[in-house]
């Protein structure tokens, strides 16, 4: 995983999301979030646009990222989630948590 400020806008971490967000790679996910925050980022945006599955432990890591960003005070941002991972958002009613953007 690759992640870097969006050349526009420095306060911002920018991270692809991987294919699948579960048990296996949720934590790994997280932790390399995590270790690219920077004290000038106020916002995250994951790109979810190919991601086609999280399952409850994805869920952890992204409410997890979630609280770390606020504390700063910042903002999780989901970008172009995919139809799937929409509706579980929704479903969870996480889509209320998170900012979620189509760009």
């Amino acid at each position: 995983m690759t992640t870097s400020p969006q050349p526009a806008d420095t306060n911002v971490l920018f991270v692809p999301g991987p294919r699948e967000l579960n048990a296996t790679n949720s934590a790994p996910f997280r932790d390399q979030v995590r270790s690219n925050l920077k004290t000038e980022h106020n916002r995250i945006d994951l790109d979810f646009s190919t991601t086609h599955f999280v399952d409850s432990s994805g869920l952890g890591a992204l409410i997890s990222l979630h609280k770390a960003i606020c504390s700063r005070p910042g903002v999780l941002r989901i970008l172009n989630p995919t139809p799937p991972v929409q509706q579980l958002l929704e479903l969870t009613r996480m889509h209320r948590l998170f900012e979620i953007a189509k760009v």
